[in-house]
């Protein structure tokens, strides 16, 4: 893995999903009125053919990717987290998850990644995609499970839904580094805390551990692509191996990572304190950054320390978090 700050990426999940297009004939791409934003006018340039734009109109989109997956397409529906699911989640459920229909939902601009406001920001689409029956739930980390996903989902039975962080994409990961769904990966190893996180809150949880280290705080790191289904095994040998546990998601704590892994260590028995670090059972506000509202919602480095420090019971205050400026075209964690 590298260091913050980190390099970017622009569009590599476009470019990804034009490369497998023409390996798969049968995968179509299907555009909300975002076409640019989702990375899809690449697509639309290259294989018009198979390009379809449905306008604003997300429901009706969601009723036609059904349809065309029962004609033996692929589709993958493209617009931003909050409208590929909230908006359309009558739909989603019966003319998708219910038939179980291979259906792939890419939702840009996941949490407080983009500083729009209730409106944009889908702060609850995990909870709402996980509580559907079948549905798999992914929400990657880097540009390097970016470029994979496409491939990785691709012949997944049944519905997925794909969270994807928009613009500049670090990469965190080194090349070999291979996704593979509902699998966790424990990065960095440790025994006093097991720290699992999921998206974009990954490289916040990297740069916690490294603090943490120089204190005399071991944190297991652990990344969590797949949300649904979830590498139970993999949870619960981190938490059984740790003191406490703690998550950190790009979302409401409510329903999302770090429910599902309070359900995985209470149906174990392991009895070890968990704490989650996510929005808290609150819409959050628009600005002009998302930096921000990482910040003022707790989505931040600072909060994994703080959280860390206090639910060990450790004496005084906790570190400073770790500052690594970023120049443009790198990305440094909150």
């Amino acid at each position: 893995m590298r260091e913050p700050p980190y390099p970017t990426e622009v569009k590599p999940y476009g470019r990804a999903l034009v490369d497998l297009a023409r390996r798969r004939d049968e995968v179509l791409c299907v555009s909300g009125d975002l076409t640019r934003q989702c990375e899809v006018d690449l697509f639309q340039a290259e294989i018009p053919e198979r390009f379809i734009h449905a306008g604003m109109a997300e429901a009706n989109m969601m009723s036609m990717a059904g349809a065309l997956a029962r004609c033996g397409h692929i589709p993958f529906v493209h617009t931003f987290g909050v409208f590929a699911t909230r908006r359309p989640f009558d739909q989603i459920a019966n003319a998708i998850a219910y038939p179980g229909l291979p259906v792939r939902i890419i939702g840009f601009m996941p949490g407080v990644s983009t500083p729009g406001g209730p409106s944009h920001q889908a702060t609850d689409d995990v909870a709402l995609m996980r509580a559907l029956p079948g549905m798999t739930v992914v929400d990657v980390a880097d540009a390097v499970e970016v470029r994979q996903v496409a491939e990785a989902v691709i012949d997944v039975p049944g519905p997925v839904y794909v969270r994807l962080k928009r613009g500049e994409i670090p990469v965190i990961f080194d090349e070999g580094h291979v996704l593979r769904l509902g699998q966790a990966e424990v990065l960095v190893p440790g025994d006093d805390v097991a720290l699992f996180a999921s998206g974009m809150m990954l490289a916040a949880a990297l740069a916690a551990a490294r603090a943490l280290v120089d204190h005399a705080v071991s944190v297991s790191v652990i990344n969590v692509p797949t949300i649904k289904p979830l590498d139970t095994a993999t949870v619960r040998d981190a938490a059984a191996g740790a003191r406490v546990a703690v998550t950190a998601e790009n979302h409401t704590i409510i329903g999302g990572l770090g429910s599902a892994v309070a359900e995985t260590i209470a149906e174990a028995g392991l009895g070890r304190p968990l704490r989650r670090v996510g929005l808290r059972d609150t819409f959050a506000e628009g600005s002009l950054t998302a930096p921000y509202l990482f910040d003022k919602y707790g989505l931040s480095t600072r909060t994994l320390i703080e959280t860390i420090w206090s639910v060990l019971g450790r004496p005084g205050p906790a570190p400073d978090a770790p500052a690594a400026p970023a120049e443009t075209g790198e990305y440094s964690p909150v």
